[in-house]
């Protein structure tokens, strides 16, 4: 099964940037979006405008057929998905130590971009709050987090789950002594981010 067009378009994007030894900074700089925006696009916290990613892909110097040359477009007609563990994605996000990404399933349903990840926290490890242009859904599977979203702090033990608007910031930290492992869903809507 293939990836999610949007997906796909993300991880196009950070791997031409990176063979090409391009920085966030720069290639920001080429589209004329912020260092931050960009490392959302990239990270699947944001979706772009079309403008932004035909302004991204002219910063990467790339032409666009070939940008979307190996980027599959049509959707499956199946009614069932089916996917063995050991196809699940895994990625980066922030590059935060401790902090381990795997994407289950991808999809589109109506006007929002769905995206289903297994996220396993180790012990004591900590980064940034983030902003995510989405809303999600957190159900803690195992152990034990202390997660922060603007001002208030929620103690999460297996079984407690939260929702929310993620563009507040917000961070997890495992506070136990034990993996932490938290099924993410994210809901996001498109938005003009140009």
């Amino acid at each position: 099964m293939q990836e999610d067009v949007i997906i796909q378009i993300s991880n196009r994007l950070k791997e031409i940037r990176k063979d090409k030894n391009i920085t966030l900074q720069e290639l920001a700089e080429k589209a004329g979006i912020t260092k931050s925006m960009l490392s959302q696009v990239e990270n699947s916290r944001t979706i772009p405008s079309l403008n932004v990613l035909f302004n991204l892909i002219k910063g990467l110097e790339i032409d666009l057929n070939d940008f979307f040359k190996n980027i599959n477009l049509q959707q499956s007609g199946n009614k069932v998905v089916f996917k063995k563990k050991h196809d699940y994605q895994k990625f980066e996000k922030e590059n935060a130590e401790g902090f381990y990404y795997q994407r289950i399933f991808t999809t589109t349903f109506e006007e929002y971009h769905l995206d289903f990840v297994l996220l396993r926290i180790t012990p004591n490890a900590k980064r940034q709050p983030v902003i995510t242009q989405a809303f999600e859904f957190k159900y803690l599977l195992q152990g034990n987090l202390r997660y922060t979203i603007g001002e208030d702090v929620y103690e999460m033990e297996a079984g407690d789950s939260l929702f929310f608007d993620a563009n507040e910031w917000h961070n997890p930290e495992n506070i136990g002594t034990a993996d932490a492992i938290l099924l993410v869903v994210y809901f996001f809507q498109p938005r003009n981010n140009d």
